[in-house]
């Protein structure tokens, strides 16, 4: 009698496990997809980004390495720290704490060069400045996050994965000296190659939106701290970026270049290494920041542009209207970062 009861509860059992509904792996290869994509796309970024450099003129950057030193103090040394002081003093979740400063520690987007361009900024030293800090950051990110990070990771609850972050980083130096070489062989295919970067910098940045938000929904439900940090963080890197090479002597078209470089971060470099290296738990708490981090430097810069524009359109009303003249000197101007006059280049 108990050798049949046993024999029934065995059937009803693999009944009950035949019925079940085999766990969904739809997360889990969408996320290998997203890394894969994104790894992808970031290489063709990268790779755009070295076809901008120029070896010669930045020879000569490195020559004179003034500006380039200056905007080194300002991407490893300000941005990690603003970083971390923002983290403590907002009193964030570990995690949160983390994201927010490797976001902090990334090298400059290539989106600052564009920006210079509009606002008559050095183009040869954001360009340089842009490489540079690229290629630095294999060391001086790991060694940043080694620094800051020991607050949140010295009691064991998160560790962060230097031997991905840093695969990630020297990965990416490949592409980035593949397109100086291109720039200095092929000139022409280069050019080209700036076209396709831009687009893929735009597409990365909406296949990380839109696919993140699809594989970590709760991720939105953000913390209002996080949206106060990411919309501050941006602004405060331009303005301490700005000060600090004005305050060793740069001209004012150095300082609005090295204010570019400070405040605009390769966020989607910190996306791609935040989805290789941490977990999806980790990823729904800290997913987010970099596209908030994304919007608020983008408004930074629109308006960076449309205070240089406003100069613009009072240069041509005093030139129409000499009688009614607006005064646009820098040292008089309340936003000197905006100011587009040839007193800077002077100085």
């Amino acid at each position: 009698k108990d050798t049949l009861e046993v024999i029934l509860m065995n059937v009803v059992q693999r009944k009950r496990t035949d019925c079940l509904v085999p766990p969904s792996t739809y997360n889990q290869t969408l996320s290998t997809v997203l890394s894969a994509v994104i790894t992808v796309m970031m290489a063709i970024v990268m790779f755009s980004m070295g076809c901008t450099v120029d070896a010669r003129k930045l020879w000569g950057h490195l020559k004179r390495p003034w500006g380039i030193i200056i905007g080194f103090l300002c991407q490893f040394g300000l941005m990690p720290l603003i970083a971390f002081l923002l983290a403590l003093a907002f009193d964030v979740l570990p995690v949160q704490a983390i994201v927010i400063i490797i976001m902090g520690c990334c090298p400059g987007g290539s989106g600052s060069n564009i920006i210079c361009y509009w606002l008559d900024g050095d183009m040869d030293l954001s360009i340089s400045m842009t490489a540079c800090s690229s290629i630095l950051a294999l060391g001086m990110m790991p060694l940043c996050l080694l620094i800051y990070t020991t607050v949140w990771t010295s009691g064991g609850t998160i560790t962060v994965p230097y031997d991905t972050m840093c695969i990630t980083l020297a990965s990416l130096l490949i592409p980035i000296a593949a397109g100086m070489i291109a720039k200095t062989k092929f000139p022409n295919f280069a050019k080209k190659i700036l076209k396709i970067g831009s687009i893929f910098g735009f597409l990365l940045i909406v296949i990380i939106a839109v696919v993140g938000g699809v594989l970590y929904q709760s991720s939105w439900e953000i913390d209002p701290t996080l949206w106060i940090i990411g919309s501050i963080y941006p602004f405060i890197g331009f303005g301490l970026g700005f000060l600090l090479a004005w305050f060793v002597g740069q001209p004012l078209y150095r300082c609005r270049t090295i204010a570019l470089e400070t405040g605009i971060q390769n966020a989607s470099l910190c996306s791609t290494i935040v989805q290789l290296s941490f977990s999806p738990e980790e990823l729904e708490l800290m997913f987010a920041f970099p596209l908030i981090y994304s919007i608020f430097q983008i408004v930074a810069a629109i308006l960076a542009v449309g205070g240089k524009t406003h100069t613009w359109t009072s240069s041509i009303h005093s030139s129409i209207y000499p009688s009614i003249h607006l005064n646009t000197c820098p040292r008089q101007s309340a936003l000197p970062l905006f100011c587009n006059s040839d007193y800077g280049d002077k100085l």
